[in-house]
């Protein structure tokens, strides 16, 4: 259901007296709300008996359809961006920082351009799956710790540009969100593509495991206008074409996916920028470090990509922050200290690629 909100000013609210605050500037809304898109129905074996209530046959399940949070400013610009998590998150990546500073919902509804923030499929709001699934508890925040390259546990990088303190760390760690189904990149895209149908033309934002449906997301909807990835977890490349898979310490490998070519000419189309983060070695020389070694095999993958997009008129760039001079950033740059500064980058690139019109 759609929220008409008119005049609804969004004033700075302090999370708790320790933390920055939240907006650093009032945000007048034209429209807020959310939704459902996509998704299928499933329907049980049998016929359906009301006089039965705990007799579930013939009984249908609505599931696989993903979750959007929308804000639009006043005089909002034409190009909304729609921002798609990675694995084990939710939409929380884009809001309120673990410390309590803007996240990119805020600071992009600032800018005056319209956000709409996913939960995917199997996700979060969107938890409702088609395919059962059992939900463990493992202890993992470590491992997390180590492959988002915020430090090796317990150590953080020297540069790291993320806060220190224990309660920011719990609540970074509180954002972790469990799948309630498999995950599946092409029950991600066949959602997103339907957030598209729904909302019209728009610049994808996609983060690490969100890449991989956002390529697809792309390459069959034409209201996907240009693309800003950080740090996507694999590539797209025509079949035929697709890389060896680079040695790797981690147990994460970068593996290209085979596309047809047809398909992946339509991404030629649109203008797309990827960035990655600090810490990464480079070079072809796998490294002890596991949660280093993974980004590095990722930024290989990445650039060789982007040679690949260019062959065939691609308009790509990939952007290793330390090589302009942008250091300490983690896997998750939307949150990290530097945030405005990461925000400004691809605010910059927006009004290149004429995504800043009105």
């Amino acid at each position: 259901m759609r929220l008409k909100s008119v005049g609804i000013t969004l004033l700075a609210m302090s999370v708790t007296a320790s933390y920055a605050l939240a907006f650093e500037r009032p945000v007048m809304l034209e429209e807020q709300g959310s939704f459902m898109a996509g998704g299928k129905t499933i329907t049980a074996e049998g016929s359906y008996n009301s006089t039965e209530p705990t007799n579930f046959a013939g009984h249908t399940l609505h599931g696989d359809h993903a979750y959007v949070f929308y804000q639009k400013p006043m005089q909002a610009k034409k190009y909304g961006l729609v921002f798609l998590h990675g694995y084990g998150q939710s939409g929380k990546t884009w809001e309120t920082t673990p410390d309590g500073r803007d996240g990119f919902q805020n600071i992009f509804l600032e800018r005056g351009y319209a956000t709409y923030l996913v939960d995917e499929p199997r996700r979060g709001k969107a938890g409702r799956s088609t395919v059962p699934q059992t939900i463990t508890a493992h202890p993992d925040d470590q491992l997390w710790f180590n492959t988002f390259r915020i430090g090796e546990w317990p150590n953080f990088y020297d540069n790291v540009a993320v806060p220190k303190d224990e309660e920011a760390l719990s609540q970074f760690f509180h954002q972790m969100t469990p799948d309630t189904g498999a995950f599946d990149p092409k029950v991600v895209a066949d959602a997103m593509v339907a957030v598209f149908e729904k909302i019209g033309e728009g610049v994808l934002v996609t983060h690490s495991a969100g890449g991989g449906p956002g390529w697809e997301t792309a390459m069959r909807s034409s209201n996907v206008k240009g693309i800003i990835s950080l740090e996507p977890g694999t590539f797209p490349f025509p079949e035929g074409e697709v890389l060896e898979t680079e040695a790797t310490t981690s147990p994460f490998p970068a593996i290209g996916t085979p596309v047809p070519m047809a398909d992946f000419l339509k991404l030629t189309k649109i203008p797309i920028v990827v960035y990655f983060g600090d810490n990464i070695p480079v070079g072809d020389t796998p490294v002890a470090n596991w949660g280093q070694d993974n980004w590095r095999v990722r930024l290989n993958l990445a650039r060789k990509w982007e040679q690949v997009m260019k062959k065939y008129g691609g308009d790509v760039r990939i952007v290793y922050l330390p090589d302009i001079g942008i250091k300490g950033n983690t896997h998750f740059l939307m949150a990290d200290l530097n945030n405005e500064e990461i925000a400004e980058l691809m605010e910059n690139w927006l009004k290149e690629k004429g995504f800043d019109a009105k």
